[in-house]
């Protein structure tokens, strides 16, 4: 099991990240948030998840012990898998997650593409018991950016636009939702962004 890597970002792509760790280069698939806190060409350490099927081996990272437990957590419920888990962490982070499953907010969770209202219940059901200590101020929400690396907007359009469209909204939907949240607010991150932009669109 890898659990961890550390070693220079050699590219950064829709969804996914490639960091070189002695000569090897691994493909790591993780959320809009994480990949703006990445940068081409220097040193990165993802904490990871590997999930194995019959099919394929991927690596999944996340920037904190937090939301790679709440990643497990999410797939315990039944029917969710890792491309759903990975979604409603692009969308919501560990302690909103929590906090809708505990506060029975399915609207929230519906705002997560692919979750609809049966599985936002399931959601609710499964996981109400399991989500105390999110809940109960164990875990702090980590909303700040690297020093010193604030994302150009041109990096916060491109990251989010790819992420609205991996997440099944098409390009035109993804362009207006990405230009609207940024007209009205420029000073958006990319995790920011892409969390206005999926409202208004969940809005429609």
């Amino acid at each position: 099991m890898i659990a961890s890597l550390r070693g220079t970002v050699l590219s950064i792509g829709l969804g996914s990240v490639v960091i070189e760790c002695q000569g090897v280069g691994y493909e790591v698939t993780t959320t809009p948030n994480t990949l703006s806190r990445l940068q081409r060409g220097e040193e990165a350490i993802l904490l990871t998840t590997m999930v194995v099927r019959e099919d394929a081996m991927k690596l999944y990272g996340f920037i904190d012990d937090q939301s790679r437990e709440m990643f497990a957590l999410l797939q315990t419920v039944t029917g969710l898998g890792p491309r759903l888990a990975l979604a409603c962490e692009s969308v919501l982070s560990p302690v909103e997650i929590a906090q809708a499953i505990a506060g029975s907010d399915a609207k929230t969770l519906q705002r997560v593409p692919g979750v609809g209202k049966r599985m936002a219940e399931r959601l609710i059901v499964e996981l109400k018991d399991k989500v105390a200590a999110y809940t109960a101020g164990v875990v702090d929400e980590d909303t700040s950016t690297p020093t010193g690396q604030g994302a150009a907007p041109v990096v916060v359009v491109d990251q989010v636009t790819q992420a609205l469209t991996g997440l099944g909204f098409t390009e035109k939907q993804a362009d207006d939702a990405v230009a609207t949240v940024l007209a009205d607010d420029p000073g958006l991150d990319t995790s920011a962004a892409l969390r206005a932009a999926l409202a208004k669109l969940g809005g429609k």
